[in-house]
């Protein structure tokens, strides 16, 4: 729903705001100065050069792949052949929220995506607390993916000159390696392509949008002539448990669609097309995803899944008996992930950004190239984490890990919204979503349900994260904060 709305509000002031820890923790930050400071670094700015298409292409780009190429192959056990239903599910919870972040990326058009929208709405240690899910979302995302991209490259090596790479190199420690080699390089391609420029990223990221795309309507056309109505059989083997487990887990391969809002002080009219981007994007990729799970699981029976990261590849084989399209598809899986550790990693480096120039993270992460525009230090320090996690940690603890963040954030960005209506209810929204405050309240619900499936292991993974996310704050973040020395008009209060 579009909606003019009023202009923007003048800058809230306020007393001088109380000493107290209470309230140094609930400040809230204006969205006025959020979106003054858009774009500006530390010895530089951000350059806006990216339109709706770009736009949407990086959160196709970060989401379109994950889930198909990699995570089916551990979902499909869970919920057998109703493994759509999980797909689809996924995709509603990932629909409630992107209304929500629709919203406040066209009202609050910056790089930090739900951290800056709650910083806005519920404080700063909320803002800390999502920020640092964030970090665990888009940070160890890019590793998941990462390792997943090992196994198809190993799959296209073997199927063009015979040879593959051992799984001491091939393979993440625990599942027959020591130290995945292919997850650290793809990790180091996807850097190299940043420190080029927003631009020159989103370029490449296009092109391979379009090859993943293609390769997964192939993998369609090829799949339905091995349908079994056989396989669809016991729809619903392990109940609707499994069904909202393995939603849970590929709840992972939406995880992306938000990726645009981290881009919106690199956007060339960010209120006007990162609410159309979010919400396109999120369409085209549950069809996709939808099309392609249905075509799977009627092509092989969903019990010799799990057996391996690279499924489709394999399916393609035993429908054609030929390694070609096998190998063809391995190539275009090697192409569509490397696109999503790409943009993800994108996402990553924009959320420190604005966590920095906050102060809340060294400023480090905010300084900005003069020549290319982008935060090299960030890029370099944030890709060299990724690249060692993603060679260290097994795919299954890094794919729920990442989901139980994700839907933390996504969960305050659908309170962030029913805040703001209410605290700022004037101010200019490009994007409206209906039905307010209904449909939020269902987005945070259907997170916390997700969350709730998820297992004890990854709640206490979380926990420990969380754990060490507030020892950070208040021994760095809480004393440096840019809001702890800011004016007292500029700390707007509860």
């Amino acid at each position: 729903m579009l909606d003019q709305g009023a202009p923007p509000q003048s800058p809230p002031t306020s007393a001088t705001p109380s000493s107290g820890i209470g309230a140094r923790l609930m400040r809230r930050k204006p969205v006025e100065h959020l979106v003054q400071e858009g774009g500006h670094g530390e010895g530089g700015s951000l350059r806006r050069s990216l339109g709706l298409w770009q736009l949407t292409m990086i959160s196709i780009g970060a989401t379109l792949g994950t889930g198909i190429f990699v995570v089916l192959g551990e979902a499909v056990p869970k919920a057998g052949p109703a493994v759509t239903l999980s797909f689809v599910i996924a995709g509603l919870t990932a629909l409630f929220s992107a209304l929500s972040y629709a919203e406040l990326a066209g009202t609050i058009p910056v790089a930090g995506s739900s951290y800056s929208y709650a910083y806005a709405t519920m404080g700063e240690l909320i803002a800390w607390i999502c920020g640092w899910c964030l970090v665990l979302e888009y940070g160890v995302s890019v590793a998941a993916v990462a390792v997943g991209w090992g196994e198809y490259l190993n799959e296209l090596l073997d199927g063009t000159i015979g040879v593959t790479i051992p799984d001491a190199l091939s393979a993440p420690p625990g599942d027959g390696g020591i130290f995945n080699l292919p997850a650290l390089i793809v990790v180091l391609l996807a850097m190299a392509f940043l420190l080029g420029g927003a631009r020159e990223s989103a370029r490449a990221n296009t092109i391979m949008v379009a090859v993943k795309i293609a390769a997964l309507v192939l993998f369609c056309a090829i799949g339905l002539q091995g349908l079994r109505s056989g396989n669809y059989e016991h729809f619903m083997p392990l109940g609707m448990a499994g069904v909202s487990a393995a939603g849970a887990t590929l709840f992972f391969s939406y995880i992306g669609f938000d990726a645009a809002s981290t881009a919106g002080e690199e956007a060339k009219d960010p209120q006007r097309d990162l609410p159309r981007a979010i919400m396109l994007s999120l369409v085209i990729v549950t069809a996709l995803y939808v099309l392609v799970a249905a075509v799977a699981v009627g092509a092989k029976p969903w019990r010799q899944f799990g057996d391996s990261e690279a499924a489709l590849a394999e399916i393609m084989k035993d429908v054609t008996g030929q390694t070609f399209w096998g190998t063809l598809l391995a190539a275009c899986a090697v192409i569509a992930i490397a696109s999503v550790v790409l943009t993800v990693l994108y996402g990553q480096t924009r959320i420190l950004f604005a966590m920095a120039r906050d102060g809340l993270v060294p400023k480090v992460f905010a300084r900005v190239h003069p020549k290319t525009g982008t935060p090299r230090a960030n890029t370099v320090i944030v890709s060299l984490f990724c690249g060692v996690l993603a060679a260290a940690i097994p795919l299954g603890q890094l794919a729920d890990a990442t989901s139980i963040g994700t839907l933390f954030a996504f969960a305050l960005v659908n309170v962030a919204v029913v805040v703001l209506r209410r605290t700022r209810p004037a101010m200019r929204r490009t994007f409206r979503v209906p039905f307010a405050p209904v449909m939020p309240a269902i987005g945070f619900l259907l997170c916390v349900w997700m969350m709730a499936s998820l297992s004890a292991v990854t709640w206490v993974v979380f926990g420990v994260w969380m754990a060490v996310g507030l020892v950070f704050y208040f021994s760095y973040g809480y004393r440096r904060s840019r809001m702890a020395t800011a004016e007292p008009a500029v700390a707007e209060q509860p």
